[in-house]
């Protein structure tokens, strides 16, 4: 089968526009490698790809860079990628061969990691460049759809260990100023991530549930939407849908939700998935 997205013109659709505020997204990055290769039923994936294949073309211009936050790195303080040609971290177990020669080529942006370590920095926040980590499966799997020319730098974020709300609420809005310079912020995670849930028609409504809370903390005015997510373990559900410990695939939501400053959210993609629901939030 052909394990690469063909060229899609909508990368280039539109040219960069000075001071264009981006806006942050936290999108569903699937599982594993799931959008190249077979699966059962066929068309399981099909409708979330066709969503990240869109995202481009909604947006202000061509993002001068991206800073990716992903659910599959976490640090004792918060790290960023400075290599110049980050390699791939294959952190996906029992897939097809073919899924362990995906290619992402992205270049990093050193200059931009420094930036960004310093933003935080400034906000009390511990921050360090790691100049030997590379882009994992949360990363590159989901642009490999959204921008597959792989030409725009790339910087990803690691989470802090501790999964702590408001430090990572606090590590959005450091970051929030970047959108005013092309930068578009992404949270890669899953809005519901639990394992046992997954094909299990019992985790319908527990998704379901949770899924309406989170899309009404999202849509809600900043400083309330800020206090709910914060606090989001006391939501419907929460414990089922992200068991304790296993967050990490939601609280890249916090970051995004938090570099949005005062910019409205909203539900901009929804379904039902392996019996779960689903979704994607966009803020601004």
């Amino acid at each position: 089968m052909n394990t690469e997205v063909p060229t899609m013109s909508n990368t280039h659709r539109k040219a960069p526009e000075s001071g264009a505020r981006m806006p942050t997204f936290f999108i569903p990055h699937g599982a594993g490698p799931c959008f190249f290769m077979d699966w059962s039923p066929t068309d399981t994936w099909n409708r979330l790809a066709d969503f990240l294949k869109g995202v481009a073309d909604t947006l202000p211009a061509r993002p001068r860079a991206i800073v990716l936050v992903s659910g599959h790195w976490l640090e004792s303080q918060f790290r960023l990628t400075g290599h110049a040609h980050p390699p791939l971290i294959y952190d996906y177990y029992g897939f097809p061969p073919h899924t362990y020669e995906l290619t992402y080529p992205a270049p990093g942006d050193p200059a931009l990691a420094l930036k960004t370590a310093q933003l935080l920095a400034q906000s009390g926040l511990d921050a360090a460049v790691d100049n030997m980590r590379g882009f994992d499966h949360g990363m590159f799997i989901p642009l490999k759809l959204m921008f597959p020319r792989a030409e725009i730098p790339v910087i990803q974020f690691s989470l802090r260990r501790d999964l702590d709300p408001q430090a990572h609420l606090r590590a959005g809005q450091a970051l929030a100023a970047l959108r005013d310079q092309g930068v578009l912020i992404i949270g890669s995670g899953m809005s519901f991530h639990n394992m046992r849930g997954y094909g299990d028609p019992r985790y319908t409504p527990i998704s379901t549930e949770f899924d309406d809370w989170l899309t009404a903390a999202v849509e809600a005015p900043a400083a309330e939407r800020t206090a709910l997510l914060q606090n989001w373990t006391e939501a419907p559900h929460a414990r089922l849908c992200h068991p304790p410990g296993g967050e990490e695939h939601l609280i890249p939501l916090l970051v995004a939700a938090g570099a949005a400053a005062d910019a409205p959210g909203r539900k901009v993609y929804s379904e039902k998935i392996m019996e779960t629901t689903i979704s994607a939030f966009r803020f601004g």
